[in-house]
């Protein structure tokens, strides 16, 4: 099959279309997947310039998020047929699992139904942000209805999911946009206050629109002094969640100061850890989202896509920063 592999630790030309070996079904529960589209995510640009999280198993196959025909079942697969059109989050962080091919070996258990609603490529580019942005507002930040919420960088791939899942939650969105252009995306998806940041003081807006008591949850999507920057719109007693590692130098004294809750949230751990019960909780989101995408409560804005000889293509504008929605690679027959 055709694949693109990452051939070195390096910049976008690493990756490399090839011809690699079909993978196979080796246990009972997993199923062969023809895939027609991957998503392109941060984490792969991250793979890709510092190594795969297992060198010893290099050359590699990148992209965690794939979307595809099943065209194999193992025995135990109950839930799933061949002909079935799934989405999943699974491999692409090391290794000949990826989602840079025309094939991919999935366990069953971490697959789900894609989205009637949605095309090949835009199911691709979902299963990360989906998850990501539910586990930090509702499982880490814990929003409740009536609340308000502080997202950063509101519409790039997981802000513009968080700002429609916390409005799906009952909540009042503030979020942290660049441009007029990606204010007006942000409120046609249910923002309440779209701030500039790059003109007005994001923590200034967010105390008068709060009557300056702060918000009820912050959600760091940049890193950085972002974070830090945060901690005075936040209420007292209010949560913070970031996708980032905190800096060394982060000063924790405003948010001592004002009782705050730092959770951090990496959606990667479950399968890191090879967690199946993790993996498959993760896979309930994936469910949940797919009604809620289909009842047309949910969108998922795919803003660039490359065919899947491109991949060094859709990394070098990734790489660009100030990305609006997500980007995905097309294999195959990729429309449908």
């Amino acid at each position: 099959m055709k694949a693109v592999v990452m051939t070195a630790a390096g910049e976008p030309e690493v990756l490399q279309l090839q011809s690699v070996p079909q993978p196979q079904i080796q246990i009972e529960t997993q199923m062969l997947v023809q895939l027609r589209a991957a998503g392109v995510n941060p984490i792969d640009t991250k793979v890709r310039q510092r190594g795969t999280f297992y060198p010893d198993q290099e050359p590699a196959i990148l992209g965690c998020d794939g979307a595809g025909v099943v065209a194999e079942v193992g025995s135990a697969v109950q839930n799933f047929q061949v002909g079935d059109e799934v989405y999943f989050f699974n491999g692409g962080l090391g290794g000949p699992t990826g989602n840079y091919a025309e094939y991919a070996v999935v366990d069953a258990r971490f697959a789900a139904k894609k989205p009637r609603s949605l095309s090949f490529a835009e199911a691709a580019a979902a299963p990360l942000v989906l998850i990501t942005a539910w586990e930090s507002l509702y499982d880490r930040g814990r929003l409740q209805a009536g609340q308000t919420t502080l997202v950063h960088a509101g519409a790039g791939g997981v802000g513009h999911v968080a700002v429609q899942l916390a409005k799906l939650q009952g909540a009042s969105v503030a979020t942290t946009v660049g441009t007029q252009e990606k204010a007006d995306f942000i409120q046609s998806l249910g923002a309440d206050l779209p701030i500039l940041y790059k003109e007005k003081d994001f923590v200034e807006a967010v105390l008068a629109w709060t009557q300056q008591e702060g918000v009820d949850l912050a959600f760091d999507t940049v890193g950085g002094k972002v974070l830090e920057q945060s901690f005075p719109a936040v209420k007292v007693y209010g949560d913070v969640v970031t996708l980032l590692e905190p800096a060394a130098d982060t000063s924790w004294k405003v948010a001592r100061k004002r009782n705050q809750r730092l959770s951090l949230e990496l959606m990667l751990t479950p399968m890191t850890l090879d967690s199946a019960t993790l993996r498959q909780d993760q896979t309930k989101i994936l469910n949940q989202c797919a009604r809620l995408i289909d009842a047309g409560k949910l969108k998922i804005c795919l803003n660039h896509t490359f065919p899947l000889e491109q991949a060094s293509q859709a990394h070098r504008l990734l790489g660009q920063g100030s990305m609006l929605g997500k980007i995905a690679l097309e294999i195959g027959q990729s429309a449908g």
